[in-house]
């Protein structure tokens, strides 16, 4: 399996701080991987640094085998990679229908001036957006809301919400920071089902953070642990459950038979 995401030695400090230390990983394509540790561990750091949030004070960022070091975060997004926020972030005066279209404009080809004219060409493509958006929300389960402004929507609504978002930018690589966060055990378990659902819908690789070790454990295939911006272990989930390490330092007794 070909890798799509290779990051080397990636390392950032704040001051006197290292948040993350050297962190290696190789992402397969077509993967659904876990980044896991404790809270303050430098996994949301990692993405930062990934998506072009964070220059890295150390290390490269290669995708499907072009480096993206230093990139900014709209670069970095049109080359293919999307990301959702740990604290939701949509607009939330906006409906859930112009939302997703506001993704959709990273891909847009007539420019602002083309916009402001209303020429044929930027009708056109703007009904073109305007119904991809639309089938983005069904897919989500979202549609039958398009007309609702985001800030009324529930939480677990407003996460689909942000993925749909990142989504619309036409992704190759996804990165979910913390998706399962505020939901129940129900809809933990229709989370794992819908990250698997899009991975074959959309040909994605889809790169995560979570605390619900029933969605990491569920639906990664692998994973990197993280604990005080050091990475203490990587492998499959059964290899995670047992590293005693990993057992100290995040999971606990307890986890190591979730089921």
């Amino acid at each position: 399996m070909s890798t799509i995401l290779e990051t080397k030695n990636l390392t950032m400090r704040f001051g006197g701080l290292v948040a993350v230390s050297e962190f290696s990983a190789c992402i397969p394509q077509g993967s659904i991987t876990g980044l896991i540790g404790p809270n303050g561990a430098g996994k949301t750091t990692c993405f930062n640094m990934v998506t072009g949030f964070y220059r890295p004070t150390e290390g490269q960022v290669f995708f499907e085998g072009k480096e993206l070091t230093g990139k900014s975060p709209h670069q970095v997004c049109r080359a293919g990679i999307a990301r959702t926020f740990q604290n939701i972030r949509l607009f939330g005066n906006e409906t859930a229908l112009e939302n997703v279209m506001i993704g959709n404009f990273v891909r847009q080809r007539t420019g602002w001036i083309q916009s402001v004219l209303m020429t044929p060409a930027s009708l056109r493509e703007e009904r073109e957006i305007r119904k991809r958006s639309m089938e983005l929300l069904e897919v989500v389960g979202l549609g039958d809301i398009a007309g609702e402004k985001a800030s009324s929507l529930p939480y677990g609504a407003q996460r689909r919400l942000e993925i749909a978002r990142a989504l619309a930018t036409s992704p190759r690589f996804l990165l979910l920071d913390e998706p399962a966060a505020g939901m129940n055990p129900q809809e933990s378990m229709e989370l794992m089902a819908f990250i698997r659902t899009i991975r074959t819908r959309f040909d994605l690789t889809i790169l995560l953070i979570e605390h619900d070790m029933k969605v990491v454990m569920g639906v990664c295939e692998h994973m990197w642990v993280l604990d005080y911006g050091v990475t203490i272990a990587e492998g499959d989930p059964e290899s995670i459950q047992s590293n005693p390490k990993v057992i100290e330092a995040y999971l606990g007794e307890e986890y190591v038979k979730y089921a």
